[in-house]
């Protein structure tokens, strides 16, 4: 089994790392990398034209995911990503993969939509 999510919501809930630690839990957790909020960025920037507060530092998540017991993956260049999930899918043991990702790509589908995404909110 494989969770994939921002290194926000990871660290919001990285606490049952400690439960599927000592359940002996074998699943990997995929956290792409930012360092920011990228969904709240994105909604910031559509509603306000900037963002605030969303930038924070990371934890080293490999140090981290063995204070748990976890194995501890970093990706390193893209190519690195697949043969990453298969090692840790093999190992059958609780792995966390800290997978960094450009968080100005986030943007270029809603810039791509141009005024279609601005203004394509659902009433209230």
């Amino acid at each position: 089994m494989v969770a994939v999510t921002g290194d926000g919501g990871f660290l919001m809930n990285s606490q049952e790392l400690e439960t599927a630690a000592r359940l002996k839990s074998p699943f990997v957790v995929l956290v792409f990398n930012d360092r920011s909020y990228g969904l709240i960025r994105w909604k910031q920037i559509q509603q306000f034209q900037r963002p605030a507060f969303v930038d924070f530092n990371n934890p080293d998540l490999m140090k981290y995911a063995e204070s748990f017991g976890a194995n501890g993956i970093r990706i390193e260049s893209a190519d690195e990503l697949v043969p990453a999930l298969r090692a840790a899918l093999r190992s059958n043991q609780l792995t966390i993969i800290d997978c960094p990702v450009d968080a100005s790509e986030n943007l270029r589908p809603s810039e791509n939509l141009g005024p279609l995404a601005a203004t394509s909110r659902l009433p209230i």
